[in-house]
């Protein structure tokens, strides 16, 4: 009897890392993919992205309305409330043998408690990592210790896994995920992708994405405000801006990306690029500029430099390839300045990425198809020995 896996995804970025995990389970002989769309994916705000996994040859066997038409804390919170309830219907109807959720963010927290209610194991991608400037922190711990089966990035993060009290023979070394999807798709070249975009690259060209900085109170609106100011001071140079997650106070940022996008012809804003064209961007610019994940954990595989701003990202693994500068225009600006010097760019040629160097996919299902089930949901706390 084939498992069934049931992949829950609630935005675009969570499913362009999972996508090469999805095929390789859809492939592989004994296990059964399931495919649970939810969050993002489903709003018209955020370009109604299940169409991207439907597109890629994905049939959506569940989907989970839980978005409010608003980002305020109350909001978020009782979006947790409606995702729960929704997962709780839909994981009775699948009946999944495990649940594959990636990373930190509220809809999967929801995900997981549903599933631990219902008693169903759950894997959990990119765990260990840390982001000391949103409550993505604390929702990623809280998912590890909900889960049963770990595959995380990094040396450091599989040791901070079983810091938690994970036992070690179920946290595996995997690598980036992020790091397939460059390795197997085809990048768009430079007038394909312009004629996609519907934009003309220029001499310089920068792709920036600026998320909610969710545990500093009313300051992200300030730090979008500096970084606007500095792009603004750039000559010659081309802005490609993808959307702020649906993060508390992503509404804001949007709002002030759209009036200066609206007052800058070297710049456009989209929704969603998808995977295809946001690579495809990536490779193409002279670097990544904001505080996403993707600018320090795919960047350094594209051999592009990153501008990694504020507190956001701070904790997790990068490359030599990352700038990290405050959320202030004059540090920002010093920061693209050094993304342009001619040894910089020198070394960008042996950047060497921490988050490995592919495979993670077939690793994941690997185990996912062998690692026995029975007595998966019993867990005993590690216990780390301290000597003086």
């Amino acid at each position: 009897m084939s498992r069934k896996i049931c992949v829950v995804t609630g935005t675009r970025a969570e499913f362009g890392l999972m996508r090469w995990l999805m095929q390789e389970v859809q492939t592989t002989p004994g296990l059964e993919l399931q495919v649970l769309a939810t969050g993002m994916h489903l709003s018209p705000e955020f370009g109604l992205t299940y169409q991207e996994i439907e597109q890629a040859g994905f049939a959506i066997d569940a989907r989970v309305e839980m978005l409010l038409s608003s980002d305020t804390s109350t909001a978020v919170t009782k979006s947790m409330g409606l995702g729960m309830i929704g997962y709780a219907d839909a994981f009775a109807r699948l009946a999944p043998d495990l649940i594959v959720v990636l990373g930190d963010r509220f809809e999967i927290f929801a995900a997981a408690a549903a599933a631990l209610i219902a008693g169903i194991p759950v894997a959990h991608l990119h765990g260990g990592e840390t982001t000391e400037g949103a409550f993505d922190e604390a929702i990623r711990h809280s998912i590890t210790k909900m889960s049963h089966l770990h595959f995380v990035a990094a040396e450091d993060y599989r040791k901070r896994v079983i810091q938690l009290g994970e036992q070690p023979e179920r946290v595996f070394l995997v690598g980036g995920l992020g790091i397939d999807a460059i390795k197997r798709v085809t990048l768009l070249d430079r007038e394909a992708l312009e004629a996609s975009l519907d934009f003309k690259l220029g001499s310089r060209n920068l792709l920036i994405t600026f998320h909610p900085v969710t545990l500093e109170g009313q300051s992200s609106g300030r730090q979008m405000a500096e970084l606007l100011d500095a792009l603004g001071e750039l000559k010659d140079t081309h802005l490609i801006f993808t959307m702020p997650n649906a993060d508390t106070g992503g509404r804001e940022l949007a709002s002030m990306v759209n009036a200066f996008v609206a007052t800058h012809p070297n710049a456009r804003v989209y929704s969603s690029l998808g995977q295809l064209r946001y690579l495809s961007c990536m490779k193409l610019v002279d670097g990544v500029i904001g505080n996403s994940s993707s600018g320090l954990a795919e960047a350094p595989s594209m051999g592009v430099g990153t501008v990694d701003i504020g507190d956001r990202q701070k904790g997790r693994l990068a490359a030599a390839s990352v700038i990290h500068c405050q959320p202030e225009k004059n540090s920002i600006l010093r920061a693209v300045q050094q993304l342009y010097e001619p040894a910089f760019r020198e070394a960008l040629l042996t950047t060497v990425n921490p988050y490995g160097n592919g495979g993670a996919s077939q690793k994941i299902v690997d185990v996912l198809k062998h690692f026995p089930l029975s007595g998966l949901l019993k867990k005993s706390f590690y216990d780390l020995s301290f000597t003086s």
